[in-house]
């Protein structure tokens, strides 16, 4: 109880949480996408690593569930510090500046809020099957067993352009999040010194534009029919 009164509600104590949670989230959205970037290869090699996925069972569910109080952490405290700076800062600045803000810090309440919305999206649709069921139900057969083939699952999900423009504009804030994201999680760690800080500032630009062009290459790849199902048009 004197924990959560005293660190858990200071500003060092919020920040640590985020910092913390940020680096596991970060972590999984690098790992995720080079699992995704597998569509690139036969389709084998990404319905194996679906399977793979799949077959851990209980370690799987322990790994989503670590993300999912991460993620859930980390969205209550960042934006219950962004509510906190706002009541501590009611009227707006006659001038701005932007010469310390980056766009990417001046909406990271914004872009955090939007990429929630699409986590739920993209759980529904990739994850759990309620959007475009028809193709969450498509299985690929090997031998005389059948298994989830989640290439022609994610190959015909992203043929739709709608679909495919809603993915790109999340990567596009997700990329804006992430560039200011980790260099807040250095600065948070102490790496905000005049020898560090230039160095995780051009840290977090590399990570977040790997990202960005990573998970935007593979609608754009399906889009233009640079990849696409075995005998389909």
């Amino acid at each position: 109880m004197d924990f959560q009164a005293g660190y858990l509600r200071s500003s060092i104590g919020r920040k640590t949480i985020v910092a913390i949670t940020g680096i596991i989230l970060f972590g999984f959205v690098f790992v995720h996408m080079l699992g995704n970037l597998q569509i690139f290869q036969e389709p084998d090699k990404i319905n194996t690593y679906a399977e793979f996925l799949h077959n851990l069972g209980g370690l799987l569910w322990l790994a989503r569930g670590i993300l999912l109080v991460a993620f859930a952490l980390h969205v209550y405290y960042a934006l219950k510090l962004s509510l906190e700076n706002k009541k501590a800062r009611p009227v707006g600045y006659v001038k701005e500046s932007t010469i310390q803000a980056t766009l990417s810090s001046r909406y990271m309440a914004l872009t955090g809020s939007v990429l929630l919305a699409f986590v739920i999206y993209h759980l529904l649709h990739f994850t759990i099957g309620k959007i475009q069921p028809e193709n969450f139900a498509l299985q690929e057969t090997i031998g005389d067993k059948q298994r989830h083939d989640v290439y022609s699952m994610v190959i015909f999900g992203f043929k739709n352009v709608y679909v495919s423009i809603s993915y790109i504009v999340a990567m596009t804030l997700l990329a804006f999040h992430l560039r200011h994201g980790v260099a807040s999680v250095f600065q948070t760690l102490g790496f905000n010194t005049t020898f560090w800080a230039p160095k995780t500032n051009a840290f977090a630009i590399l990570y977040a534009l790997t990202i960005f062009i990573g998970n935007v290459s593979m609608p754009v790849a399906i889009l233009l029919n640079f990849v696409k199902v075995p005998g389909a048009q």
